[in-house]
């Protein structure tokens, strides 16, 4: 089954820009685009107030007025349209699951503030099952111009990332672009060294050599897999979230990983993703993984 790009669409600016973005994508990939709006009656206690039908049509009208300037973009692009009536992030973690990946937009003041997440991208987010792409308002496609980088952060054993790293390698030889694979590490404390891993540590020459190796033995699959892709290898001491978002000025995308598994208080999007959502400056793809 051929999975299309998915754009959440609410006619917001945010939302605009997520649909120009996933275009763009779709044509890449040789994928359709599929646009879906979540919407609710709203009913109204008052002589002449719009009915279902009419409110349809409005919605009906403002999502056909944003699906036409994507379709004059891309003219030789296969567009579908879902008018989906429903709590949106139930509607839009449904249409995840049919998805290679969801788009949706969020607000945005530059560099500094990063990405305003609301409510419903954040639900979204911890819920689908699949790749989510958050797109700040006013994101401009020269920001996907070629040299710059698909930005992946990689951590723990080589299946603890085999998700992102997929994902990012996937992008990155759709664009014709070099993954950055980010691993970032820490000082252990006194108490977590052992005979074993201070055996490891002597085997690699220390603990940066063996980050260092540890990232190579995650990322060998999948140069295998992608022989076109050029990898640049980035291994730097300091938390997980500040490294990778120091490595955000090359990036046209940055992508990270989020653990599918629920705990007692329900989906999380994670400590690193949710920093890096908030701050990166460019889109964001959280991707989650067993």
């Amino acid at each position: 089954m051929t999975r299309p790009i998915t754009a959440g669409v609410d006619g917001t600016e945010e939302s605009l820009a997520a649909l120009a973005w996933a275009g763009r994508e779709a044509v890449r990939r040789g994928l359709p685009l599929r646009v879906v709006h979540a919407w609710r009656f709203h009913a109204y206690d008052a002589e002449g107030a719009p009915d279902r039908d009419t409110q349809r049509r409005w919605v009906t009208d403002g999502v056909a007025e944003a699906v036409r300037s994507v379709g004059e973009r891309h003219p030789e692009l296969a567009v579908s349209v879902d008018l989906v009536e429903g709590h949106a992030v139930e509607s839009l973690t449904a249409a995840a699951a049919d998805a290679e990946l969801l788009v949706l937009g969020s607000r945005g003041h530059g560099a500094v503030v990063g990405f305003l997440l609301g409510s419903v991208g954040r639900q979204v987010i911890a819920e689908a099952a699949r790749p989510v792409v958050l797109v700040r308002a006013g994101e401009a496609s020269t920001a996907e111009a070629a040299g710059r980088e698909v930005v992946v952060g990689q951590q723990g054993d080589p299946e603890d990332s085999a998700a992102a790293l997929r994902f990012a390698f996937e992008t990155a030889a759709a664009r014709g672009a070099t993954v950055r694979a980010v691993r970032a590490w820490t000082l252990p404390p006194v108490f977590a060294y052992s005979p074993g891993s201070l055996k490891l540590l002597d085997d690699a020459g220390g603990l940066e050599p063996y980050e260092r190796q540890a990232l190579s033995a995650a990322l060998e699959p999948w140069r295998e897999r992608f022989p076109e892709v050029p990898v640049a290898e980035h291994v730097e001491l300091g938390s997980a979230g500040q490294v990778l978002l120091s490595a955000t000025g090359t990036a046209q995308l940055m992508v990270v990983g989020r653990r599918s598994r629920r705990t007692a208080v329900g989906a999380r999007i994670g400590s690193v993703a949710h920093g890096v959502l908030h701050h990166a400056s460019c889109p964001v793809a959280v991707v989650p993984h067993d």
